[in-house]
Formats: structure tokens, C-alpha cells, sequence
């Protein structure tokens, strides 16, 4: 697969990963939907790219589902067709399961899980229509085992997995694929804006997340795992190992994380 004459829809496109894949794809011929909740910092990230003129902004907010049909109708008037969803947008958690609020875990579920899936749904009969579509989704290394103090992050992003491996099946013969994302560390904000036991941002940077892949780094990798239509992609420093560590012992693995500086 490559990215020429393709359009590709973008969340969470205002900063980390998603501003770095936008910046990048410019360079490519296609053209670019960027969406996320803060239209100032999407026009901003406008401005860094090529081709311009190739992109649209438009704000949306994951948390509010029941707009978002009527936002991928907007976003399909944009070129005329999508081609690639790159659901990136989300928020992370950092708090002691006992600590935290259910209203944490609510929050999470509605914005990584609920919203992605929505906005998934409103785009669906466009690629079964078309006979293609590729959704990427940006899941977690915590999407295939589990971490402490990050426990509603790795419940979405658990559930994200169950839902999209079901898509794959159902829509194999309407040509639509998906790839699941997962990175490890990458040196980004999703740390210092990680939510807490309370729902407030945590505010500040952790030691794993600051000496994680550069994101200039990990989005090289992305795009490879995307041209090539894989299923899924683990991306990462030596963590991404946890992957195959699980499935030949889950206790091994247990006794690593514990002993590991994750917190």
C-alpha cells in the first residue's frame, strides 16, 4: 500500500504522534483530514506541514459521540472520499486502582474506547461502499498486557483490540483492513497529561516515558506497519518484548513488571 491520491483522517492530530504523522504525511502526495478538540493548535500544526492546501481542519471532540456521524459526513465532503482513518486520539491514566475514581475509568472508556469506535462506525458504510477503507488505530503495548497504576488506560485499550479484530473478520470481503498500533515508550506529553485518581492531570513527565523512542522515530515505524497493512505492530524500546514474554509465561512476565521501574 502507499499513501499516493489516498486521503487520510488524522485524531488526536494536534500534538504528539498525531501532529508528527501529519507532518510527515504531508511530505507524501496525499491529502490530510487533522482533527482533534483545540482547532488553534490543529492550524498551528497546518502551518508546519507541505501542501497546505491539501488539508482540512476539523475539530472534534471523542467524548461527544453523538456528533460524530455528522462530523464524518463533513470530513468525507472534505476530498470527496477517505481512505484511512488513523484513530490516534485518546488520553492515558497514571493513579492506584484504590484511588481511583470510577468517574476516571468512565472517562477513559468514553474517549479511548467509545469515541474511537463511534467515529470508527459513522466511517464504515463509506469504505464498504467504496470497497476499501484502512483503519489504524493507535492502541498500547498496555493493550496486550497490563502495567500498575494505569489500569482504565489498559481496560480501553484492551477492548479496543476485541472490537476491531471482530471489524477485520466481518468486513474481510468488503476490503477493509485494520492495524493495530502499539507502541511502547515514545517521548511525548501523553505522560504529563495522563489523567489521576481524581481526574486531574498528572502534570509531569515520567523516567520511561522521557527516555522513550524519539516520536520522529516511532512514526517512521508507524507508517512502515501501515504501508505494509499489518495486523498489528509492536513498536518500542526493549518493552515491546513483554509482547512474546506473556505469551509463553504470563508469571515471568508479572515478576518483570514488578521488578521494572514502570510506575
Amino acid at each position: 500500500m502507499t499513501f499516493n491520491n489516498k486521503v487520510v483522517w488524522i485524531t488526536g492530530a494536534s500534538s504528539g504522534i498525531g501532529k508528527s504523522l501529519a507532518i510527515t504525511l504531508s511530505q507524501e502526495n496525499c491529502k490530510l483530514i487533522l482533527s482533534s478538540r483545540r482547532k488553534e493548535a490543529l492550524e498551528k500544526v497546518k502551518a508546519l506541514c507541505n501542501n497546505p492546501k491539501n488539508i482540512t481542519v476539523l475539530p472534534l471532540d471523542l467524548a461527544e459521540t453523538n456528533s460524530l456521524k455528522k462530523i464524518t459526513e463533513m470530513a468525507i465532503s472534505s476530498f470527496g472520499k477517505i481512505d484511512i482513518l488513523i484513530n490516534n486520539g485518546g488520553i492515558s491514566q497514571r493513579s492506584p486502582i484504590i484511588e481511583t475514581t470510577i468517574e476516571v475509568d468512565r472517562k477513559l472508556m468514553e474517549v479511548d474506547y467509545l469515541g474511537t469506535v463511534a467515529l470508527s462506525k459513522a466511517l464504515l458504510p463509506h469504505f464498504v461502499a467504496n470497497n476499501y477503507g484502512h483503519y489504524v488505530v493507535v492502541s498500547s503495548l498496555m493493550g496486550k498486557f497490563s502495567s500498575p497504576f494505569r489500569s482504565a488506560y489498559c481496560g480501553a485499550k484492551h477492548a479496543l483490540h476485541g472490537f476491531f479484530d471482530a471489524l477485520r473478520l466481518e468486513h474481510e470481503a468488503d476490503n477493509v483492513k485494520v492495524t493495530m498500533i502499539c507502541p511502547g515508550f515514545v517521548n511525548t506529553n501523553v505522560a504529563r497529561n495522563a489523567l489521576t485518581a481524581d481526574g486531574s492531570k498528572q502534570g509531569d513527565q515520567d523516567e520511561m516515558t522521557e527516555k522513550g523512542l524519539p516520536v520522529a522515530v516511532f512514526t517512521k515505524k508507524m507508517l512502515q506497519a501501515i504501508r505494509k497493512e499489518k495486523f498489528e505492530a509492536y513498536i518500542g524500546k526493549k518493552e515491546r518484548f513483554g509482547i512474546y514474554l506473556k505469551r509463553i509465561s504470563p508469571k515471568l512476565l508479572h515478576k518483570l513488571v514488578l521488578r521494572s521501574k514502570v510506575r
